[in-house]
């Protein structure tokens, strides 16, 4: 074959000829010593042992963030399990089940940090049909709160729901929570959350929580149904 028609070696065959030959090292060990790269801290030469070390702490740096990080989001999970353990206690001990709404608001307000909270229920027993949770909610609301598989989060686009409120105008972003009783498919409340701040809920945010807040509140005002 004429040499010139050899092909070029390649920086894969190169790579490739290393990884299959390990010992290549060994018997050219001062290659090592020699062998300059580029420092990704600027742009002077360093040796192939100072790189390799130097790619070794970085893998370090990043697991002590990926560490940091970790324990953060644990400490965050942990002061919510205590927060949502206080509020269900509360609603526990509410021996009035038409005080439910009222305890059940007021907690969310003051453990959860939400600015805004209102909630409505409807089908409720006879004795309760004048209380204040007992009343505005329409039929597209109903059927709306039927609808919700899942808590709906985003902005306020002038949801009937949001006039429960006390400050709707403020009300930028919501989510709206379904009150049912077990695995019943039909709603039988709705709870408002309410924010100024448009990002509080997103409609990319995770729902898990709410769903636990609307499960437990769920089951707590079934007591106000006949």
């Amino acid at each position: 074959m004429n040499a010139n028609n050899i092909p070029p070696i390649t920086e894969d065959d190169i790579a490739n000829y290393l990884i299959n030959t390990p010992d290549f090292f060994e018997r050219h060990a001062s290659l090592l010593a020699a062998v300059q790269l580029t420092s990704p801290h600027g742009n002077r030469a360093v040796s192939l042992q100072e790189r390799q070390a130097e790619m070794l702490r970085e893998k370090i740096r990043n697991l002590e963030l990926r560490g940091a990080e970790m324990i953060r989001h644990g400490h965050e999970n942990t002061a919510i399990a205590d927060k949502l353990q206080r509020w269900t206690r509360e609603l526990l001990l509410t021996r009035e089940a038409r005080d439910l709404p009222a305890v059940a608001v007021r907690a969310i307000t003051e453990h959860f940090l939400v600015p805004q909270v209102a909630i409505r229920a409807w089908g409720v027993a006879p004795e309760f049909a004048d209380e204040p949770f007992a009343q505005g909610a329409s039929e597209d609301v109903k059927a709306f709160a039927d609808s919700l598989m899942r808590p709906y989060c985003g902005g306020n686009p002038g949801l009937e729901a949001a006039q429960w409120l006390e400050d709707p105008a403020g009300a930028v972003s919501l989510a709206l929570i379904p009150l049912r009783a077990g695995l019943a498919p039909q709603a039988f409340g709705l709870i408002v959350l309410a924010s100024a701040d448009s990002s509080r809920f997103a409609p990319d945010m995770g729902t898990d929580f709410l769903e636990g807040i609307g499960e437990l509140t769920g089951a707590a005002l079934s007591r106000l149904r006949p």
